[in-house]
């Protein structure tokens, strides 16, 4: 279900949340948006939380609004959860369409900021808040303000027991990026759908970096073979002398060097997939006898004379024109039709502008997990500047651009213009001009915040370094950092 979907009374139905979460009761995260209204003033300031099954509970909310009095609420916030990124609307009387306000029965005009709150990439709830008319607009200063708070949230709920058990699994990385109401994204993700739990060859074509083996993954991983290998090798990077060892392997003595028998890859493979790249590079000595594999099921170790039985589903890639290679003698008319029972084409990515955003949220989830380092949000005006640029380098380009910006922002919580590559904001555009005040407002907040924390825990350090979602070290750190001391106990 997607987020938000539910247009009824968000209570209705979902599961009964922890007591800690009632609107009444005292709470880590009632105490967290309480910092927040002080640190980022705002007439409206909610905190949304999903249930398991997705469904939106209100359980913190400014001056006793929520989401059911506003169908323009509830479209920010669903808008935030379902990119993963979030909405700013700086300017006084902007909605969330571009004009007028949120909702005709709401004051106006209004500045919006809504950020999606993720635990280990899911939707798990967002922090809203809203300024009416009168007030000043939010500036791109609260934005990087509430982007670094928000990472204690998910600590603070999962140390409550939210959300509860039953919430959906991770989608598989290529199933992100298609079927994003995109012709070709949704043609491809049918195909999958298709073709995934049959044995016949599958023959992927598209221009360099567009996301072949990412297709071929998601084949593998979704279909009957997933619980065997997925083994991938391309064509054009073995040298040719070594290449029908790797494929079928040999027998000890076959040649020189041959100190052992080796198992190739195409058996390594047994029972899973064997993904074939770049195709288009392979010889016409290989070709010939992997057209005999795909007819016998069977392959010889160099240097044997039995064959092996093989069970592997073949799936193999290109970025050539492979039918004028046949024109030209360079490939197999016969293998080129046994390999292509099953074509699919990927669309570069300039066409499939849908997938870029899912693509922006796989990539950067996927790399700040190997940086072991929070998840960062990109900036209004960085999202602009990717979403308007026309990848000529693919999916690949993509990718490397989000680790490029994910080193030059560090340990920032938002990924600004001026993280991003000369490519792609090449007039230099910068996105704050308020750093100094940024750190001095976040320095205090961290201050305040944790000597709330430690008051609440009863001064006990480590469960106020779990409740904060720190180490003890880090605990020990901060409260260095900003001067907080333990009170002594008084006596008796």
């Amino acid at each position: 279900m997607t987020p938000l979907d539910n247009p009824a009374q968000d209570r209705a139905g979902a599961r009964p949340l922890p007591p800690e979460f009632s609107p009444e009761a005292p709470s880590p995260v009632l105490g967290f948006l309480e910092f927040v209204r002080k640190a980022i003033p705002a007439d409206i300031s909610l905190c949304v939380l999903l249930d398991g099954d997705g469904r939106a509970v209100d359980c913190a909310s400014g001056l006793g609004l929520g989401l059911s009095g506003s169908g323009g609420r509830r479209d920010i916030v669903r808008r935030a959860l379902e990119e993963g990124q979030p909405i700013f609307i700086g300017r006084p009387g902007i909605g969330p369409d571009g004009a007028g306000s949120l909702n005709a029965a709401d004051p106006a005009p209004v500045s919006v900021l809504c950020l999606p709150l993720l635990i280990e990439g899911l939707p798990a709830g967002a922090l809203y808040l809203e300024r009416q008319n009168g007030s000043a607009p939010f500036s791109g200063r609260d934005l990087e303000l509430l982007t670094a708070l928000a990472p204690s949230v998910p600590h603070l709920m999962k140390a409550c027991g939210f959300p509860p058990p039953g919430i959906r699994a991770v989608p598989p990385p290529a199933l992100r990026f298609s079927g994003n109401g995109d012709p070709a994204g949704d043609r491809i993700l049918s195909l999958i759908e298709k073709v995934k739990d049959t044995d016949a060859p599958v023959f992927i074509w598209g221009e360099s970096g567009t996301g072949k083996e990412l297709v071929a993954r998601t084949i593998h991983e979704t279909g009957l073979r997933r619980k065997g290998k997925f083994v991938a090798v391309n064509c054009g990077a073995i040298p040719d002398a070594l290449l029908e060892s790797e494929f079928f392997g040999h027998a000890r003595g076959a040649f020189t060097g041959a100190l052992r028998d080796k198992t190739g890859l195409m058996e390594d493979a047994q029972g899973g997939t064997f993904f074939l790249d770049e195709i288009g590079d392979l010889s016409l000595h290989l070709q010939s006898k992997l057209l005999r594999v795909l007819q016998e099921k069977e392959i010889r170790r160099i240097g044997e004379n039995h064959s092996r039985r093989i069970d592997v589903r073949i799936i193999s890639a290109t970025n050539k024109n492979i039918e004028r290679e046949i024109e030209r003698g360079c490939f197999r008319e016969d293998l080129y039709y046994r390999l292509r029972i099953i074509p699919i084409e990927i669309p570069p990515l300039r066409e499939r502008g849908r997938d870029i955003l899912p693509l922006l949220n796989h990539f950067v989830d996927k790399f700040s997990s190997e940086m072991n380092r929070p998840r960062p949000f990109f900036s209004p005006g960085a999202l602009e500047l990717l979403m308007a640029y026309p990848w000529p380098g693919n999916v690949r380009e993509l990718q490397n651009e989000v680790q490029h910006s994910l080193v030059l922002a560090g340990r920032d919580h938002l990924i600004r213009e001026e993280h991003l590559s000369a490519r792609i904001n090449p007039r230099g555009d910068s996105f704050s001009d308020s750093s100094r005040r940024f750190r001095v407002a976040k320095a205090d907040f961290e201050k305040r915040f944790l000597s709330e924390a430690l008051r609440r825990c009863g001064y006990h350090r480590s469960r106020t370094a779990a409740e904060a979602g720190l180490t003890r070290q880090g605990l020990f750190k901060l409260m260095k950092k900003h001067g907080i001391e333990i009170p002594a106990r008084k006596p008796g």
